[in-house]
């Protein structure tokens, strides 16, 4: 099924983001945009993925706790994605307008926690 025109500029904004992050490169991953830094993965862009009817991007945030705190905090915000462990969350990137300063500042923090010790180590951001 094709996208929508909101969700399609959702990945090419998602797209701008991550790409500018370095050594990263996108890829698909279980037919899903994924993105990774130095070959490891660090976010994945679902549009309806298996009929849940949300765009969503996914980002790895460090472990649980944090997840269930940003998800108790906002969960209009923040979902727990299917098939993910424990510290990676979902970003809503619908029905409300994205803040796109927060969704990229998650992309870069989630690029940190995913990218080699050797690739972190050369970045300062």
């Amino acid at each position: 099924m094709p996208m929508s025109p909101d969700s399609a500029a959702f990945l090419a904004k998602i797209r701008e983001i991550a790409l500018a992050l370095p050594e990263t490169e996108e890829r698909p991953s279980h037919g899903q945009a994924t993105f990774f830094a130095g070959g490891k993965m660090f976010a994945q862009f679902r549009d309806d993925h298996h009929g849940d009817d949300r765009t969503v991007i996914v980002v790895k945030v460090g472990d649980a706790e944090t997840r269930t705190m940003l998800i108790e905090a906002d969960p209009q915000l923040y979902s727990r994605p299917a098939y993910f462990r424990a510290d990676w969350v979902s970003i809503n990137l619908a029905p409300r307008a994205p803040d796109w300063e927060h969704v990229a500042g998650r992309l870069r923090q989630s690029w940190l926690l995913a990218a080699p010790p050797k690739l972190r180590a050369t970045q300062a951001f």
